[in-house]
């Protein structure tokens, strides 16, 4: 997969271990209890996630001709409906009083009923995305819903990781090189 060398290239030598380590969580082996499909689907929803759209855009053309349009559009889905859904319950969770957590959300999250994709794949895409957004209620629901959904701790876990990797790699990009350079010589 070209395109993906073409990312593993940009990672910094410092970085070295994440180049590692996107070769191995983007595959079967790597990344055990998950289909090739569910990968993919969850990475793309971590990098959109991750907030770094050059990424995003990358690793999205790098997996596209192994995605089908329903995978995509449930993996930007789960990163859209997530970065709202994480910001809102992290603050119920954290807030620590009872009252808001009985309050209704009164936010539209229809695309968890019908997101195009299996409940299982979008309860791990959201799984990642909450996980890179560090909403500990998000996390703990969906960890929740995949192991009712029969996926093994191993695949929770291996979303996880992903998740971990992407975003990690997502930041290190941002950081940019020539950015980084720049203001040294400042």
């Amino acid at each position: 997969m070209k395109q993906l060398d073409n990312i593993r290239d940009q990672i910094p030598d410092y970085a070295r271990d994440l180049s590692l380590n996107i070769s191995s969580v983007l595959t079967p082996q790597g990344a055990p209890g998950l289909s090739q499909a569910q990968i993919y689907g969850t990475a793309l929803a971590s990098a959109l996630g991750s907030r770094n759209p050059e990424f995003a855009a990358g690793l999205e053309d790098a997996l596209r001709d192994d995605m089908t349009p329903e995978l995509i559009k449930g993996a930007r889905a789960a990163a859209a409906i997530m970065g709202m859904n994480n910001i809102y319950y992290r603050f119920v969770h954290l807030v620590g009083d009872g009252d808001y957590a009985r309050m209704p959300a009164r936010l539209r999250m229809n695309v968890i009923r019908d997101p195009g994709v299996s409940k299982t794949d979008f309860e791990l895409f959201s799984l990642a995305v909450s996980a890179v957004n560090g909403c500990g209620l998000c996390i703990s629901s969906h960890a929740k819903a995949l192991e009712a959904e029969g996926v093994s701790p191993e695949g929770i876990q291996s979303a996880v990781r992903i998740a971990a990797v992407i975003h990690a790699i997502a930041a290190v990009l941002d950081q940019g090189s020539d950015r980084v350079e720049a203001s040294r010589a400042a």
